[in-house]
């Protein structure tokens, strides 16, 4: 597989959770190339060209990471944490996913840099709604630094 030109770097570690996502991503019309990773090593593995993505451009970095907090292996905390101090990345969204609300986890998240914290709704309909509207903003509205 092509790991280049990945546009969002999806890291997820439901896969129920990762199929809902990225399927009210294809039905708001967004067909972004997509990539999607099951915890934080294999995150960080992407983004440094490690094992599996050897290949991939260290120059060639996602426009959007959608970062779940709790994951096995390293936690989405640490995924952040590691890529806002890298002068490399830092200038990357990185939006945390979450079914986490617990108030020390949005206050660490966005003093390690994160760009926006979205807590999961639980209603499918408002689901499909804040993908939708996440997508929108992040992928059309947002105009990334260069």
């Amino acid at each position: 597989m092509n790991y280049n030109n990945v546009e969002i770097l999806f890291v997820e570690d439901s896969r129920d959770d990762a199929a809902l996502t990225i399927r009210a991503l294809k039905k708001s019309g967004f067909t972004n190339k997509l990539h999607h990773v099951i915890d934080g090593a294999e995150a960080l593995d992407f983004i440094y060209c490690r094992g599996t993505y050897v290949s991939r451009s260290l120059k060639d970095l996602p426009k959007l990471i959608l970062l779940d907090v709790k994951m096995p292996k390293v936690s989405g905390i640490q995924v952040l944490e590691k890529l806002k101090s890298d002068v490399d990345l830092k200038s990357v969204p990185i939006v945390m996913l979450t079914s986490s609300n617990e108030g020390p986890d949005i206050e660490q998240c966005f003093a390690l840099g994160a760009n926006s914290y979205i807590v999961k709704p639980v209603d499918s309909d408002k689901f499909f709604q804040s993908i939708k509207e996440l997508g929108l903003y992040w992928m059309i509205l947002n105009q990334p630094s260069t």
